[in-house]
């Protein structure tokens, strides 16, 4: 199963920019590198922050871009999503009995599950009883899972971005939860820290993905203020079957030169120098 992870898309109105870059640029740049060489993907799966300002305009916009791709596009929203406006531009799209944007599929026997992680007015995550319940029957329910979560659910020693993770009066009964089912759960996919971190919790691996727009600059000590800078976007590749999963980080918008090079091991010697 290959599956496309892409993050923290933060379109604005057509023709406005976001941090000095235009979103809605980047985010086709995306699109065409995946349908150039990904196009055979199971899903792509879009981790949140669809929009910048929740504006219905720029979910219009997205709307439009998704039409006619040829592989099954997954929505999650975050933290600069509204969710009425997202509803209102693509109203069929699934959610759960409280309406939160929670719902799964199931693909080559693993199930996809999609959660909501957002609150109204507060970038940090919040996932409370009624999701946490709702987890808990799609984990009851299958065997192998695999998460996608806009917000980090746990900890990356970041003190800025920590403060917008998943708050911890939710953390604590999530992590409780998940312990309970981690041999049902493969991985546990998230965007929002727009930078990659790849490590376990509760004994399951986690893996984030750059955004399209401006990346994160990890900074171990600064406690109040988050930081980031126009450096190269990338999406990931997720190859993931019985046996495992690879994670692989595309560069989409690379346009330097490329180099190449055979495997043998001639190729790679130092050449003669002859005086």
């Amino acid at each position: 199963m290959k599956l496309v992870h892409i993050s923290d898309l933060h379109l604005t109105l057509p023709g406005e920019r976001m941090g000095g870059v235009d979103p809605h640029q980047r985010f086709a740049q995306a699109l065409a590198h995946v349908l150039a060489h990904h196009s055979d993907a199971t899903r792509i799966i879009i981790t949140g922050d669809l929009t910048h300002w929740g504006e219905p305009g720029a979910y219009a916009a997205l709307r439009d871009v998704l039409t006619d791709l040829p592989c099954p596009v997954r929505l999650l929203i975050g933290n600069h999503d509204d969710r009425a406006a997202f509803l209102s531009a693509f109203p069929d799209h699934p959610k759960d009995a409280h309406g939160f944007i929670n719902y799964a599929e199931t693909v080559d026997t693993i199930r996809l599950i999609y959660l909501d992680t957002t609150a109204p007015r507060t970038h940090a995550g919040h996932f409370c009883a009624v999701r946490r319940d709702w987890l808990a029957a799609e984990l009851e329910s299958h065997d192998r899972t695999r998460l996608f979560v806009h917000h980090n659910i746990m900890p990356i020693a970041l003190p800025a971005t920590d403060k917008i993770a998943l708050v911890p009066r939710d953390r604590t009964p999530l992590a409780d939860l998940l312990d309970q089912y981690r041999d049902r759960i493969d991985y546990v996919h998230f965007g929002h820290v727009h930078t990659p971190v790849h490590g376990t919790y509760c004994d399951i691996p986690f893996a984030s993905v750059r955004s399209t727009v401006n990346q994160s600059l990890p900074d171990f000590s600064e406690r109040d203020l988050l930081q980031s800078a126009p450096m190269a976007p990338s999406y990931s590749v997720i190859l993931a079957d019985a046996t495992g999963t690879l994670i692989h980080d595309i560069p989409f918008a690379w346009d330097g030169p490329v180099f190449t090079a055979g495997t043998d091991w001639e190729e790679w010697a130092k050449p003669l120098v002859v005086e």
